[in-house]
Formats: C-alpha cells, structure tokens, sequence
C-alpha cells in the first residue's frame, strides 16, 4: 500500500546512534550524548525549528575483535544498524527532516535503509575525509568504517551487503563524495572508472564550499536526498580570497585543469564525472569522462572567479 508523505521542512526528528563498533577505538558511542550536552536541540528550535527528540539506540562499544581482522566487529554492528533504521523509517515517514547524530559512518546504511522504505531512489551526498572504499580483501586495518560506501553500493563484507535485501542501497552515479584528501592505492584505483561523483578537499575548498555543495546535489538523483557527514575537520570557507589563495595551490589547480582532458577526452579543461578536478596518485592528476559539460563549466568558472 502506498503511503503518501508530506514533508515539513521545519520539523527535525532527532536520533542518536550510540555506536563505535565500526570505528578505530571506543569513546565514539558517546556523540550522540556530548552533542546533546553542547546544546544541539537548543540551538535548532532557536534557529526556527520544531525539534523531536527520539532518544539513542542501544549502545555499542568498539572491541578489537582479533578473530576476524579483516571485518571487525560485524555481529555488533548489525545489531546497531537494526536498532536504528525502524527508527529512521518512523521519522521519514512523518515528513519530518530524520537528524541522525552518530558515533560511526556505517550507520549510513541504515539511515538509507530506512528511507528507502519509503523512497524507491536515494541520493547520497557523502562529506569526509576519507572515500571510505576499501573492502575486506583491501583493508589495512579491518575495521568497517574504512569500508562505508563500498557497502553502500553492494560491495565489502556479505552479512552488511546483505543489510538490504536489494543491494545496491544507493547507486553509484547518485553518490558524492564531497571533501574527501585521503585514497589508499586500492581506493584510487576503483575510482579510475568508477561513476561516483567526486568532489575533492582542495576542489571544494578552491571553488568555494557553496558553489561545490550547489554542483554536487545537481549532479546525483533521487526523490530524497540524504547528506551524511562524519569526520569532517575542515572550516570550507564561502570564498577563498587572493591573499589567502597561494601561488602555489593556483598553479596547482591550473596545471590539474589543463592536463584533466588527455585522460578523460573532454573538450573541457579541468571538467570530469564529477564536475570538478579529481588529485590521482603522487606523480599527478588524474581526470574521468565527463557527464555533464554545464555542470563541468560551472566548476571551473567557479574556481577562476575565486582565483584572479
């Protein structure tokens, strides 16, 4: 039975993942709690909203989980994935904007799931700094936040791939990865010909958060769109002035521009599937075919506006 939802753009429900299962050490459980201790509810009703706070599921706790170290701590996260997404279900289904505060990236799986319940395309703006695109086989460190978005396009470890019965959760040409300066060399090299928009540190931070933010939601699909952010530790200012822009950095940007097209065969200097500029490996940079030539243009036009 079809469920007609009519969203409320000025209602936020809140829900709390208390969960470090899937990162690098414990203490993450605790985020939820220490953003609600910092005023977070407080601060959305001051700015206009009506704010429903849902509580945090059961708590999980990061353990080493030597016998398996190439996908740590699988059982524990799957009971929090479970917990969390009938909860996201309930709050999409109000209308309400679902505010998931959590202490691991993996719980991205079960806020598309329960989204999905609803909405037969998702789109993902992705925000970290790392592509978080390595798998069981090609980890370095076997713990599962390394491994996000593989799992989120149907790839990585089969009991998490096996979270939605209908894997992929989210398509790769309806995913962005916004922000991210760190690829290990496996990572680097699915992206070669992989359709996952890309949206690199130094683009975003050249042509300016805004203008990136705007190109990067125009360029994946959905009938929602769901804006995931974990481990940011940049300030992207609006702009970035001629003073603070190094001489350095903008021949950088340049050469990167003008090279993109002998690897993408584009007419159009420094465009590629994701409208921007991708870093490649150390010795330089590497471009990919682009899609959509406005979106191309905006970017690069974007970034010279804030450079000359």
């Amino acid at each position: 039975m079809a469920v007609k939802i009519i969203r409320q753009p000025k209602k936020i429900v809140l829900l709390g993942s208390a969960t470090s299962a899937a990162a690098l050490r414990g203490g993450h459980e605790r985020a939820p709690a220490a953003l609600r201790a910092a005023g977070l509810a407080d601060r959305l009703r001051a700015a206009g909203f009506e704010v429903a706070d849902q509580g945090d599921t059961a708590t999980q706790v990061f353990q080493p989980d030597d016998e398996h170290p190439r996908a740590r701590n699988v059982p524990a996260i799957l009971k929090s994935l479970n917990d969390l997404r009938p909860r996201v279900e309930v709050a999409v289904k109000t209308g309400a904007l679902p505010l998931i505060v959590s202490g691991d990236c993996i719980s991205v799986l079960a806020t598309v799931a329960g989204t999905r319940r609803y909405y037969r395309n998702v789109s993902l703006m992705y925000m970290d700094r790392d592509a978080d695109l390595n798998l069981p086989a090609t980890t370095p460190s076997g713990f599962i936040d390394g491994m996000v978005i593989s799992h989120v396009i149907g790839r990585g470890a089969p009991e998490l791939v096996r979270f939605w019965g209908e894997p992929p959760l989210v398509r790769e040409p309806d995913i962005a990865l916004f922000g991210f300066e760190r690829l290990d060399p496996s990572e680097e090299q699915y992206l070669i010909s992989s359709p996952l928009r890309r949206h690199s540190a130094l683009e975003v931070s050249t042509a300016g958060a805004a203008a990136a933010a705007r190109i990067a939601l125009e360029r994946v699909h959905g009938e929602a769109r769901i804006r995931s952010s974990f481990r940011c530790r940049y300030h992207f200012e609006p702009r970035v002035s001629r003073d603070r822009f190094s001489r350095r950095r903008r021949a950088q940007f340049e050469r990167s521009a003008r090279r993109a097209p002998r690897f993408c065969g584009s007419a159009k200097p420094g465009c590629d599937r994701s409208g921007g500029v991708q870093p490649g490996t150390r010795s330089g940079w590497r471009g990919g075919p682009a899609t959509d030539r406005f979106a191309c243009r905006s970017t690069r036009s974007a970034a010279r506006n804030r450079v000359e």
